[in-house]
């Protein structure tokens, strides 16, 4: 196009590079998926065995004295 050339090596070379780019960057979000799941499931029970409005009444019990 401007008189440059590139052998046909080094597309394949920045194919791989970007590969493996964009394999680390879903396995990274992979992973923050799965700790935000987690996080929500840990949530979610909590909310289930209603800890949390035991550390309200707690709490409100604490600042009613």
């Amino acid at each position: 196009m401007y008189g440059i050339t590139l052998p046909l090596w080094v597309f394949f070379l920045i194919g791989i590079i970007a590969l493996v780019i964009v394999w680390k960057l879903i396995k990274f979000a992979i992973k923050i998926l799965l700790i935000i799941v987690v996080f929500f499931i840990i949530l979610i029970g909590i909310d289930y065995f209603d800890i949390i409005g035991l550390i309200q009444n707690l709490f409100s019990g604490i600042i009613s004295f």
